[in-house]
């Protein structure tokens, strides 16, 4: 007899651990982080980094708002520059904001190194059981908690390596934001109001955006990062 397996089950996303573990991000959904969570009038004039920027779904709707964006990838989608962000750092304090979907094999150490890069703050999109867990707390959360948790009342539906206007999931994600201006230690919650249909657009499902897996191949990755030791992975 076939079992019977929960949507919610076979929604999770669990990559090898020399995969680019590449989920697009809709852009919609950055949208929402700067019509929602941030003051978009306050970032018009700042920089702001996204080093997982993939073929740049998320650095293109970053560059409607803020007044210069950086973008990288460890993998070459054919859009931003080739360049680990754990393995070639940035200077600290390098950009006001790093703004990202990491991926979620590293997204802890992604966390910590952007705290470092980021002047003002750091926004990272992830599931919202992110914030679960014993170790995560002690890892991160408890010395570093963040400023807000903004969950999304829809679901962001992403899929491996490409967009797709029609995709469903049962994962819920939310923006995780680290305010360094922010000091009260506690952070709040800022509900995502339904708004898939106020911000997304056609032009964000064209060809340019929806083809998604490194630039001839396969790419290889960027030296040593398949060579990490299995104890340097954090597994979500």
């Amino acid at each position: 007899m076939m079992k019977y397996r929960s949507p919610a089950v076979t929604a999770q996303r669990i990559e090898p651990s020399d995969s680019p573990d590449y989920f697009p991000t809709p852009p919609w959904a950055t949208r929402a982080l700067l019509e929602h969570v941030l003051d978009k009038s306050a970032v018009a004039s700042l920089t702001c980094l996204e080093p997982a920027c993939g073929a740049g779904h998320m650095a293109k709707v970053l560059k409607e708002y803020f007044g210069e964006v950086g973008a990288s990838d460890a993998y070459h989608y054919g859009y931003g520059e080739v360049r680990d962000f754990l393995l070639q750092p940035y200077g600290p304090s390098a950009f006001d904001w790093v703004i990202t979907n990491p991926p979620f094999r590293l997204a802890e150490r992604f966390i910590h190194e952007a705290l470092r890069v980021g002047r003002r703050g750091v926004a990272i999109l992830a599931r919202t059981a992110f914030n679960e867990g014993v170790g995560r707390y002690e890892r991160l959360f408890r010395d570093n908690p963040p400023a807000m948790v903004a969950p999304f009342s829809e679901r962001v539906p992403m899929l491996k390596g490409r967009l797709d206007r029609n995709a469903t999931t049962a994962t819920s994600y939310a923006w995780f934001v680290w305010d360094k201006s922010h000091r009260s230690g506690q952070a709040q919650t800022k509900q995502v109001p339904p708004c898939r249909k106020e911000l997304e657009r056609d032009d964000d499902y064209l060809s340019d955006l929806a083809v998604s897996k490194p630039v001839g191949m396969e790419a290889e990755p960027l030296p040593d990062r398949a060579r990490r030791k299995p104890e340097q992975l954090v597994l979500l």
